[in-house]
């Protein structure tokens, strides 16, 4: 299976890019893993003065990436970064894609191989709309964060914040930043965020 960005409704993926972009430096070197059309990273192009690359396998999402002029590599995630230089990037950046791949802890390893700092995104399954869908209604879920139904769903894995936490302390990095989003914004610090944030962003670096 090829790992891909998930597909959020617009506004979603408006407040997620937003995150995402105010965690960069202007002039940053960064690599975004599964970039989708490459949005975001000609937003950090253009607007950043951010030396890219994007990494993708669906051949038309990389097509619509060339097409904004990015540099471009076709790969796929579980297949490993073997091709990319140690340490040539300042940023590398995973957003929506961390459950779709098989081996995410080998793949989390990988970008803070090539990059100083890690940028995750994860859609928190651990959300309250999530529990009441499986609780009430006893139902696998579909909310504006997790779009698909369970039968077309690229995800095959289903974590928590709690679940990403726990997964850090097995890896050979650090967390250094989280933070819950909660409607349209991130927040540093929020009551009962694992009940209540849609999505979060870790900023991760190397342990040693």
């Amino acid at each position: 299976m090829c790992a891909k960005r998930l597909c959020l409704p617009d506004p979603l993926a408006a407040v997620t890019d937003e995150v995402i972009r105010a965690q960069i430096a202007p002039g940053s070197r960064v690599v975004d893993l599964g970039c989708g059309d490459g949005r975001l990273l000609s937003r950090l192009h253009t607007e950043h003065r951010c030396d890219v690359l994007g990494v993708e396998l669906d051949l038309d999402q990389f097509g619509s990436a060339l097409g904004l002029g990015l540099p471009m590599i076709r790969a796929d995630l579980d297949a490993g970064l073997r091709d990319v230089p140690t340490g040539v990037f300042d940023v590398a950046v995973l957003s929506q894609t961390l459950q779709q791949i098989r081996r995410p802890l080998a793949v989390l390893e990988e970008m803070l191989r090539i990059a100083r700092r890690a940028l995750v995104v994860v859609p928190n399954f651990g959300h309250w709309r999530v529990r009441l869908q499986v609780l009430l209604a006893g139902r696998a879920p579909v909310t504006d964060s997790l779009p698909y139904e369970w039968f077309e769903s690229p995800n095959v894995h289903f974590l928590t914040m709690l679940d990403f936490r726990d997964l850090a302390k097995r890896g050979n990095f650090k967390i250094v930043k989280e933070l819950p989003i909660i409607g349209d914004r991130a927040v540093n610090r929020a009551w009962l965020a694992n009940l209540r944030a849609h999505s979060a962003l870790y900023v991760l670096e190397r342990a040693d």
